[in-house]
């Protein structure tokens, strides 16, 4: 018999985070599928919970991450939040702060989207802020934290990045072309979602594990 857990999700209304809500729904080890965002989203399914939230006021509400796995796919880009502090904020302290009431209530295992090359001590600003948050939850209370690190994520996005739509195409030429670039092959959020859906599946031994991204590709 298959033991029925809760996810809960933040990011949920992004590229990634979209499809990982449906794709969560359905797998036979989720019956709750608890979305936490800051508008509601479009989706329905008898599984989904949705809670409209302020990620400022995480006190608020932090007594509802209650469950068995956390899915995070939050991210925004610097265009979009308007200054690197805007973009630490969500990036960083709105996932750290959830990751660290989850694991507070007992929530055992954490898929974070992180991002190849995020190290906290580089000299990239995104790199930096991605391998800070990496570092920070590998510290709390989790039994199992697993990173996804892929390239560039293909996708319909709100703020129309062309930089990232011109990226995807330049790029996926030329790792068809060019193997050694295959570590930068881009990769749609609808994919990466159902690498990460696919994973939950799995039993991860107690620690920290990670997906690069030819191991993303391997789960879909």
């Amino acid at each position: 018999m298959i033991e029925k857990k809760t996810a809960l999700v933040i990011g949920a209304t992004g590229v990634t985070g979209t499809p990982l809500v449906q794709y969560l729904t359905e797998l036979d080890t989720y019956s709750k599928v608890t979305v936490f965002t800051r508008r509601p989203i479009e989706f329905q399914h008898h599984k989904i919970t949705n809670h409209v939230v302020n990620f400022d006021n995480i006190g608020e509400w932090q007594d509802l991450l209650s469950g068995d796995d956390l899915f995070s796919a939050m991210g925004t880009t610097l265009k979009l939040a308007g200054s690197k502090k805007a973009q630490y904020k969500v990036d960083y302290h709105y996932q750290a702060n959830t990751a660290l009431a989850a694991s507070n209530n007992g929530v055992k295992r954490l898929f974070l989207v992180s991002a190849p090359n995020a190290k906290a001590k580089s000299a990239i600003f995104y790199n930096r802020m991605k391998g800070e948050l990496e570092d920070y939850v590998a510290t709390l209370n989790f039994n199992s934290v697993i990173y996804f690190r892929p390239s560039i994520i293909q996708g319909n996005r709100m703020d129309k990045r062309l930089g990232e739509q011109i990226g995807f195409s330049v790029l996926d030429k030329a790792t068809t072309l060019l193997p050694f670039l295959a570590t930068y092959r881009p990769i749609s959020g609808g994919n990466l979602a159902n690498a990460i859906a696919n994973s939950s599946t799995l039993n991860f031994k107690p620690g920290l594990h990670d997906y690069e991204l030819g191991e993303i590709f391997s789960l879909i």
